[in-house]
C-alpha cells in the first residue's frame, strides 16, 4: 500500500524537514538521519519509508553529482569499479530489505540511526591534502569492490549516513582531500540511490506524492544551504544537527521497543 492521507500540519513537517535536511546536508551531510526518521512519524511503514527517502534522497544526490561532475571534481572512468560495485551492493541491499519483517525493521532503524548520529558527533576526520587521484594497480581496484559492494549495501537496506562514510573511507582509504572525496561521494551515492529507488519501486514501495515534494524541499534546501555555508560554520550546526537526530531516534526506538 503506497497511499496515506496526511493532514496540513504533516504536510509542513514534511516540507520543513525537507528543507532542514537538504541545507544541512549541503554543510555538514547526513541529511537522511533527519528524513528517515520524519517519514516513520508521519505514519508510513518502514519499508514504505526506506522506498520514499530514496526517491527524495535522488534529487539532492543527483543535483550534488552533477555540480562535482561538471567542476572536474569526479572521473566515472577513474571509479568505474566503485561504481559497478556500489550498484550490485546497492541492489542486493534493497532486496535483502524487502524480505525483513516489517516489525523487526521498525525496531532496528532507530538503532541504526542512533549509532550514525553518535558515530558523526564524536568522529574527528583528519584534514588530507591529496589533490592528485591514486595510481591504478590491482590493490586499489580491489579497494573500489570492496567499498563499493559495503557502502552500496548499506545505503540499500537502510542508508542514514552514507555520503558521511563514503567521504571518511575516501580519505583513508585513498588519501583524497575532502573536496575529491565529496566528489566521490555524491557521485556513488546517486548510484545506490538510484538503483535502490528501481527496487523499491519494482517492490510498490514508494509514496511518489511525499517523496517528489521531500525530493523539491531538499534541492531549495541544498541550494540555500550551500550559498549560506560560507556564513555558518559546520562546526556551529553539526552538534545541532545530531542533537536533533539523537532525540527523533531515541523517540522512534522508545515507541518501537518500550511502549
Amino acid at each position: 500500500m503506497t497511499e496515506l492521507l496526511l493532514d496540513p500540519s504533516s504536510w509542513a513537517l514534511l516540507i520543513s524537514i525537507g528543507l532542514l535536511a537538504g541545507f544541512i546536508d549541503a554543510i555538514v551531510g547526513g541529511g537522511g538521519m533527519l528524513t528517515v526518521p520524519a517519514l516513520l512519524s508521519l505514519g508510513l511503514p518502514p519499508h514504505l519509508t526506506l522506498g520514499t527517502n530514496k526517491l527524495s534522497a535522488c534529487f539532492a544526490s543527483g543535483t550534488a553529482a552533477y555540480t562535482y561532475f561538471k567542476k572536474q571534481l569526479f572521473t566515472p572512468h577513474f571509479w568505474k569499479e566503485s561504481l559497478y560495485s556500489t550498484f550490485i551492493g546497492a541492489l542486493l541491499g534493497t532486496i535483502f530489505v524487502n524480505y525483513i519483517s516489517t516489525q523487526w525493521l521498525e525496531k532496528f532503524l532507530p538503532l541504526i540511526i542512533l549509532f550514525v548520529a553518535l558515530y558523526s558527533l564524536f568522529n574527528r576526520m583528519k584534514e588530507v591534502d591529496g589533490d592528485a587521484l591514486p595510481e591504478q594497480n590491482s590493490r586499489l581496484k580491489l579497494k573500489q569492490r570492496l567499498q563499493g559492494l559495503l557502502l552500496g549495501f548499506y545505503d540499500g537496506s537502510t542508508g542514514p549516513g552514507t555520503g558521511a562514510f563514503w567521504v571518511i573511507s575516501n580519505m583513508r582509504l585513498y588519501k583524497l582531500n575532502i573536496l575529491l572525496s565529496s566528489g566521490v561521494a555524491k557521485s556513488m551515492n546517486f548510484t545506490s540511490n538510484f538503483t535502490s529507488l528501481l527496487a523499491f519501486v519494482y517492490f510498490g514501495q514508494v509514496n511518489w506524492l511525499i517523496g517528489l515534494t521531500m525530493g523539491c524541499c531538499l534541492m531549495l534546501g541544498a541550494y540555500i544551504g550551500a550559498h549560506s555555508a560560507i556564513h555558518f560554520g559546520a562546526k556551529f550546526i553539526r552538534p545541532i544537527f545530531i542533537f536533533i537526530v539523537m532525540i527523533m531516534a531515541l523517540n522512534l526506538g522508545y515507541n518501537a521497543w518500550l511502549s
